[in-house]
């Protein structure tokens, strides 16, 4: 289970733009709850592009973070992996994270700095696209892994990503494809769904 202190949170979610709207508090919830479980989370969010799948994941980013593991964001783009990097830069930048981001098209002495911080523990977030689950990329103590798009990535490249973590990664997918409630079932039958 994370210790979850919703103390950083809480200040993110005081200097957003915008409040958060009820379908994100109760999303936002299910996951701390999952979190706090002491059973693997296996959650996806389905919602509409623009509603709020991106601020939440980053909340309950800050909240696995400060209980002492670091997080990955895999995006299947690079245009939106740097997207997500520019705007976790943006909001978590207040409670100082280190956030790295990494593509297939880092530059090979970045990339080593990059790999060294995210083997130390230095690096609180990761964020890039399939890069992410390569051999080489070793974190210290990865708590929880977010994939984006997730229907663009197969079953073992997910798993690839959330086996660095090991028993105590927890798994967030989100996705913006609309899919019926019966199929949905069908085809999500082994995780927790928030809509």
């Amino acid at each position: 289970p994370k210790m979850i202190d919703h103390k950083y949170s809480d200040l993110i979610t005081q200097n957003l733009p915008f409040k958060l709207t009820n379908g994100q508090k109760a999303t936002l919830n299910e996951i701390n709850s999952d979190l706090k479980s002491k059973y693997r989370m296996f959650r996806i969010i389905q919602g509409d592009v623009g509603s709020g799948k991106t601020i939440v994941s980053l909340l309950a980013i800050v909240n696995v973070i400060k209980s002492g593991y670091q997080c990955a964001l895999m995006s299947p783009t690079e245009i939106l992996a740097r997207q997500h990097y520019e705007l976790s830069k943006e909001i978590l930048g207040r409670i100082n994270l280190k956030i790295d981001f990494l593509s297939g098209k880092t530059e090979s002495k970045k990339r080593k700095d990059i790999l060294e911080n995210l083997s130390k523990g230095n690096t609180d977030l990761l964020i890039g696209t399939h890069a992410l689950f390569q051999k080489k990329i070793v974190f210290k103590n990865l708590g929880l892994v977010i994939i984006d798009e997730q229907h663009k990535f197969g079953v073992n490249q997910r798993k690839k990503l959330s086996d660095k973590g090991g028993n105590n990664c927890d798994i967030l997918l989100m996705s913006a494809t609309p899919i019926p409630r019966t199929l949905t079932m069908t085809i999500y039958g082994d995780m927790d769904i928030s809509i």
